[in-house]
């Protein structure tokens, strides 16, 4: 069905009555957008940090009058300040407007992650496919795109921990390049379901086992441990993500800022020789050695 997209600009201290009206008078859905492009990436545990500026959209059933709409909007903030556009929202199927949006893309040499419902590009090189309706990771962030650049031009590694799994990309890219064993971390159980239907739809489900961290043995040792998360979390791991590395082997992290890489690279330049940087868009990934 149709509808009428109601978009409000305003400040936060406005943004729960703005919400509340919209509720009242039969908003479908309400969302609130950053206005600024200042995105909240690492809140401190128990904070619930807002934006100073942000736009509030409801979704409201088409048969509504827009002019009657807006006055209902005005007249309950009681207030004739506010921006408010009132514009009609086409149907669509937004699944498939999604999957279109999704194409494939080469990351390296020989590596591509191409969604199910297209064919490679390339029939000869390593495809990666994956369910564009899964969440968790499709390889469009810069963060992922770092790792699955940097597995494909380095990776000579036989056993591997994808630590904060998601949709376990990483972990199944290292299988087609040539590991033979990968553990899948994530605490989130829906991650870890969806890490091992992307691995059967690779054929790699019987390379892969998948936990959740309290279950991974305290001495399982890998010659490649691989950990797309956020920087915070990086550096508190530190200590037990070096651990599972192997004497010889490496470490590859990456969901770091430019401002946060020299921190995360202080916290593990104690286990590991941090040999590589490499950069895209303001994201970075950081690569490590662990000496014999």
């Amino acid at each position: 069905m149709p509808w009428l997209q109601v978009s409000i600009a305003t400040t936060k201290d406005a943004y729960t009555a703005i919400e509340e009206t919209l509720w009242s008078l039969g908003a479908q859905s309400v969302t609130l957008v950053d206005a600024d492009d200042k995105p909240i990436l690492e809140p401190a545990p128990g904070e619930t940090p807002m934006w100073n500026h942000a736009v509030i959209t409801g979704l409201f059933d088409d048969r509504l009058q827009p002019s009657i709409l807006r006055e209902q909007i005005i007249q309950q903030l009681d207030s004739d300040q506010l921006t408010i556009e009132v514009t009609p929202l086409e149907d669509q199927d937004w699944t498939r407007a999604w999957m279109d949006a999704f194409q494939p893309m080469q990351f390296g040499e020989r590596l591509w992650v191409c969604p199910l419902h297209l064919e490679p590009p390339d029939s000869n090189a390593v495809n990666l496919r994956l369910d564009p309706g899964l969440a968790f990771g499709t390889g469009t962030h810069p963060t992922t795109s770092l790792c699955l650049s940097w597995l494909d031009a380095n990776l000579n590694h036989k056993n591997i921990l994808d630590y904060g799994c998601g949709s376990g990309i990483l972990a199944i890219a290292a299988l087609l390049l040539g590991a033979e064993h990968a553990d899948c971390v994530d605490i989130d159980f829906q991650a870890l379901q969806a890490t091992r239907d992307n691995a059967q739809v690779n054929d790699v489900l019987d390379h892969i086992d998948t936990c959740k961290p309290e279950k991974l043995p305290a001495d399982a040792g890998y010659d490649l441990v691989l950990a797309n998360i956020l920087s915070g979390p990086l550096t508190e791991l530190a200590p037990i993500l070096a651990r599972h590395v192997l004497p010889g082997g490496d470490i590859v992290l990456s969901g770091i800022l430019n401002e946060q890489a020299e921190s995360v690279r202080e916290a593990y330049s104690q286990f590991f020789d941090m040999t590589t940087t490499r950069e895209l868009d303001d994201w970075v990934l950081l690569h490590g050695h662990k000496p014999e």
